[in-house]
């Protein structure tokens, strides 16, 4: 049984997210059913490096499979590629390890989400950006996303209905930079949680526009309530940027 690893990209707009679900389009559905065909009827499960919730991109996620069969590198992606729709792309194969695992092997991952700034919205970035007018503080939101960096319980920065007990994150790091008009937040961690990046995101902007202070995130990090933090920003400017493994599987 051989172990394949794929690099992954996707638009997230038209599927209900990552994880296969019944009677849902899902990004682990197509490319099972890609498999599937490959194997000849065949049913073959694949895990990732991390789930993505409904509307959101992925510009370097990483699946693996495991399979009986003995294809080159390049004709696994050319095999996945003729079978998958135009909003699902194999970048890349390679045969990983036996022990590999996409998700508990991973050590580093990098969420990106941005931000279109101009007065009126672009009928051409409204499925990749959330469209977002108001004047911000861009310095009171990077001293607020200090209070976030490092090691912490991350319970008020989760969805409610999560079912992971755990919720000890580590942030390494958060930047906020420009590109044109669009503000790009950029945070790298050793993983996170449901919708922990989005809620971020959203209370930074509740930051930005005056409604909290950067110290009040200190106290909401520390109260591990998830009703003290900001509201939850929209999927569709959500990316997943890059997952990190200490091999070099690509």
């Amino acid at each position: 049984m051989n172990r394949i690893a794929l690099l992954l990209a996707y638009d997230g707009t038209d599927f209900f997210g990552y994880q296969v679900q019944p009677n849902r389009r899902t990004v682990q559905g197509v490319i099972e059913e890609a498999l599937t065909k490959i194997h000849k009827g065949e049913r073959i499960r694949v895990y990732s490096s991390g789930r993505t919730d409904t509307g959101v991109h992925a510009r370097s996620q990483v699946v693996h499979f495991d399979s009986p069969l003995q294809l080159h590198d390049q004709q696994w992606k050319k095999a996945l590629n003729s079978l998958l729709p135009e909003d699902v792309r194999v970048l890349n194969a390679a045969y990983a390890p036996s022990d590999f695992h996409a998700r508990f092997d991973c050590k580093e991952r990098e969420y990106r989400y941005r931000l279109l700034r101009s007065e009126e919205p672009d009928v051409f970035r409204r499925r990749y950006t959330y469209h977002f007018p108001h004047p911000l503080s861009i310095d009171a939101m990077k001293e607020a996303a200090r209070y976030l960096v490092g090691t912490h319980d991350f319970s008020s920065f989760c969805s409610a209905n999560a079912s992971v007990e755990d919720k000890v994150r580590t942030i390494y790091e958060i930047n906020l930079f420009e590109e044109d008009d669009e503000l790009v937040f950029q945070l790298r961690g050793n993983g996170f949680l449901h919708n922990m990046v989005r809620i971020i995101v959203g209370t930074l902007l509740e930051v930005g526009v005056g409604k909290r202070t950067p110290e009040n995130v200190k106290s909401i990090l520390l109260k591990k309530d998830r009703t003290l933090a900001g509201k939850t920003a929209p999927g569709h400017g959500l990316y997943l940027w890059a997952v990190r493994y200490e091999i070099d599987l690509f």
